[in-house]
């Protein structure tokens, strides 16, 4: 059965939910083997090329109050994120945007917390464009208005993300208290009505069933402009209300990044090194991915924690990784 599944997949043919469900269920080694191989094949008859993200945290002051349970980038919430407050100055912002460009990697993700209405998103968007060719990602979640996203549309952001982590609307409120998911929805839409790429990802292993995770792949397709789903694997942060919470099965998140290119044989699939492990890359790329972030090249001026992981993913061994793969890594 799994072998007339992945045949489709491989000629195009549509696959039901029952089918992708029946993927996701797959434990035994040579049935994964399949399943990442026709992933990967999948992918390389569009590209081989794989695109590398660095960052920029903005700042992680954030005004979300209960703070979301799994949270250790916002201040006090762990000893191993970000504990103490900041606001990076905009010579900052420059200074490791032009780090990022000399270093070769074509894109920068700026993310930060919540309470500033998309200024700050606009603010690190005019930095980037106006003194590098850096590609730019804005990442501060729900934090955007109508004016701020128009602003980003002005000034050419390439791809907003706003994740919405899980559609469960119940898992939803239990780990992330102080937003709703249909503030997150409503943000997605502006995004792709600006006419601006959007990235929406999921955040796998808060509790979800597989049929919410296919239900979530489902409803993604109804933002138009949807260019890139970040697969994450929730990894806890210690302090934090969900400190003894599992973190996603490694095999878990490579099941489903192989399902997502199945159904999304085109789309940008994002693996942050933090959440799926620097030493894990690799895995990811054979399972169908085929952008990293935040690499963090040895110029980098700043301090930097990766958001599910204080870990991140170094520039040198994810150049690499690809290339033993027989892939391309994407620079300038």
């Amino acid at each position: 059965m799994i072998d007339e599944i992945l045949k489709k997949a491989e000629n195009n043919k549509k696959i039901s939910d029952e089918e992708f469900l029946q993927l996701l269920q797959v434990t035994d080694e040579e049935n994964l083997k399949k399943l990442y191989s026709t992933a990967v094949n999948i992918r390389n008859k569009h590209s081989k090329l794989i695109k590398l993200t660095s960052t920029v945290h903005i700042t992680n002051k954030c005004t979300i109050q209960p703070r979301c349970k799994y949270c250790g980038f916002a201040p006090k919430t762990s000893t191993d994120g970000y504990y103490d407050s900041f606001y990076k100055t905009d010579d900052e912002i420059l200074k490791a945007a032009i780090s990022i460009e000399e270093a070769g990697i074509p894109r920068v993700s700026c993310s930060g917390g919540y309470g500033y209405k998309g200024k700050q998103g606009v603010n690190a968007t005019e930095i980037v464009k106006n003194n590098t060719s850096l590609e730019i990602l804005v990442n501060v979640g729900g934090d955007l208005t109508e004016e701020s996203v128009n602003q980003l549309a002005d000034l050419g952001a390439d791809t907003v993300c706003c994740n919405l982590e899980t559609i469960n609307e119940d898992i939803f409120n239990f780990v992330k208290p102080g937003e709703t998911l249909e503030d997150r929805i409503e943000t997605c839409q502006m995004v792709s009505d600006a006419g601006i790429e959007l990235s929406s990802g999921l955040l796998l292993g808060l509790g979800e069933s597989l049929e919410d995770r296919i239900a979530h792949l489902h409803y993604l397709n109804k933002f138009e402009t949807l260019g890139e789903i970040p697969i994450m694997g929730f990894n806890p942060y210690k302090d934090t209300p969900m400190a003894n919470h599992p973190p996603s099965p490694l095999e878990e998140q490579l099941k489903f990044i192989s399902v997502v290119r199945i159904m999304y044989p085109e789309i940008r699939i994002t693996v942050p090194t933090p959440t799926i492990g620097p030493k894990n890359v690799e895995y990811s790329l054979n399972a169908g991915a085929n952008n990293l972030a935040t690499v963090i090249a040895d110029n980098y001026p700043l301090a930097v924690k990766g958001v599910g992981s204080p870990t991140c993913g170094n520039y040198d061994d994810v150049i690499s990784v690809i290339t033993k793969l027989g892939l391309t890594p994407q620079t300038i």
